[in-house]
């Protein structure tokens, strides 16, 4: 079994792919550009509502549940709790997770686009995304379509628990605290849809919201 592959295992453990239409993990996905990994951040209507926060780290989506979702002001701290890696064609994934199954509710991709690593160590080399990962310490400068400039991802334990993160927006030009992207901009950035389309047009048998 590759290295990916057992990256995976949890992340398949939990889903029944004969009744949930997301994605196995054999695939790609659209969005790279110029070489550099991906970021998406998808917005998910499940029993709690909350944004998953992705990053592409070694041919998977390492990921985070964020309840309030990304801020673009430096002085908010927003939990962010890690969960199992996804796959990388998941970036794509648009649709309902049907009742009875793990996550089930509506999902859309809320923002997306190339990421540029902006860590290094104490002698100036670059340190890998696999390593930041690791030591609990992330710092990365999104170009995405809603979301452009730097956020850091700190491994804080806070409550003790060991899943628990903060995604804080760094203080730089994509900095606003006026902004409230996730209330003002709900649309997805792949069909143009809010969860509320997406979810009609599962109801009434046009699709799962991937596609038109």
């Amino acid at each position: 079994m590759s290295e990916n592959e057992k990256t995976l295992a949890p992340y398949r453990s939990k889903r029944d792919f004969r009744r949930s239409p997301e994605p196995r993990g054999k695939g790609s996905h659209g969005w790279r550009e110029d070489g550099n990994p991906l970021f998406v951040i998808q917005h998910h209507d499940a029993s709690s509502e909350h944004f998953d926060f992705r990053l592409e780290i070694d041919g998977t989506l390492a990921s985070w549940a964020v309840p309030k979702g990304p801020s673009t002001d430096p002085a908010e701290k927003r939990l962010a709790v890690r969960v199992e890696d996804h796959p990388l064609d998941y970036a794509d994934f648009e649709g309902v997770i049907p009742p009875g199954q793990y996550g089930a509710g509506t999902v859309l991709v809320w923002d997306a686009g190339p990421y540029r690593n902006l860590r290094s160590d104490e002698d100036e080399d670059d340190l890998s995304m696999k390593e930041s990962l690791e030591q609990g310490q992330i710092e990365v400068w999104l170009e995405g379509r809603k979301l452009r400039g730097g956020y850091a991802l700190i491994h804080s334990r806070m409550g003790g628990d060991e899943k628990n993160w903060l995604l804080v927006k760094m203080d730089d030009e994509g900095a606003d605290a006026r902004r409230k992207p996730t209330s003002t901009e709900p649309e997805s950035v792949i069909s143009g849809r809010t969860l509320d389309q997406v979810a009609d047009q599962a109801r009434t048998g046009r699709g799962d919201g991937t596609d038109e």
